[in-house]
Order: C-alpha cells, then structure tokens, then sequence
C-alpha cells in the first residue's frame, strides 16, 4: 500500500492566495466605461441616468463622447473662431443638448419639446439637469479628439463641466480595459 504524503498547506495557501490575487487584477475595478456616439436627446439622457445610476451604487463612471454625440456638449453661449467647412458642420449639427433630435418620432421637430415636456410633467430630470448632476458628482467625460477635429468642434466652444477632458481613443481603450462594465449609445 503506497503512502499518500500530506499536502504542504502553507504551499497551498500560498498557491490560492496568488491565484485569488490574480483574478482580482484582472476582473477590472468598480468603473463603468460609457461611449456615448448616437446624438441624439434620448440616448444622451439614457447614458446619463445609466451613469447616475452606477454613481449611486459607488460605481466610477467614464463617459467617452464621440461623433455625433459631441453636439450635446456645446455651449450654445460659447464660439470659436472657425473655417468655412468647420462653420458649415457648426450649422448642420445642434449646438448643445437643447437642439438635439430624438431617435425616432422627430415629428418635425415638436418631438423632442413634447418628450421633454412629457418628462418634466412626470418629474423626470432635464438632460440639462442629469448633466449638471453627474458633474457635481464626479462623473467624468472625455471628448474625442479625432472626432472633434472631423466635426470641427472646438475646445472653447464646448460646456463648462468640471470632470472634462480631450483624449484618444487610446485612453478610452484603457478606461475600458480597467472597467468591470462597458455600454455604447
């Protein structure tokens, strides 16, 4: 009859313990990365109640804008010197979250008043207010250099907001990668 040896268990500790440690690297932090691409007024505000809502369970949020999105951004108050093609995307595109279209039901036009009227009767936040509060409590936004460039947005046309930023997406790639959650609008 063999003889089983009893397992070194201050080896095994150690073993489990480096492989608990690992798994917690990897499994990312308590971050949630937002891409935030759509434009429109029923997007942005879903990005940015799914941001209060990870806010609220003490969950760090990062809000990366690109393309069509960066038009929520704008101060309609602010402009910045621009070229003719640069001028011409200024015109086409809205000049911050009051302009934005709805996804669907546009209604020529009336379609985002009603909504917003429909939210504020049923005492939902502004897009408006959903932005200031995810500012006071430290959601961060990034803006898209490339896409600011493309569009031809400029960084003084753009809000005040106290957790804002201009980066690649290298950067978000990263937030990314860190975050235990990622969601696209």
């Amino acid at each position: 009859m063999a003889v089983m040896e009893k397992p070194d268990m201050d080896q095994k500790i150690a073993e489990l313990t480096a492989r608990v440690e690992s798994l917690e690297k990897s499994a990312g932090n308590d971050r949630l990365a937002i891409g935030v691409m759509q434009g429109d007024l029923d997007s942005t505000i879903a990005a940015f109640i799914i941001a209060l809502g990870a806010v609220a369970y003490d969950i760090q949020v990062d809000m990366f804008f690109t393309f069509w999105a960066i038009a929520a951004l704008r101060d309609p108050k602010k402009h910045a010197k621009k070229g003719v093609l640069d001028r011409m995307f200024g015109i086409m595109l809205p000049r911050g979250s009051r302009g934005l279209p709805l996804s669907k039901m546009q209604m020529a036009g009336i379609g985002p008043k009603m909504i917003r009227a429909v939210m504020k009767q049923r005492g939902v936040k502004s897009l408006e207010e959903l932005m200031q509060q995810a500012g006071e409590l430290g959601v961060r936004i990034h803006i898209c250099e490339m896409s600011m460039n493309v569009m031809g947005f400029k960084e003084q046309e753009m809000m005040d907001y106290p957790h804002l930023d201009y980066v690649g997406v290298g950067t978000f790639i990263n937030l990314i990668s860190e975050s235990k959650q990622v969601v696209f609008l």
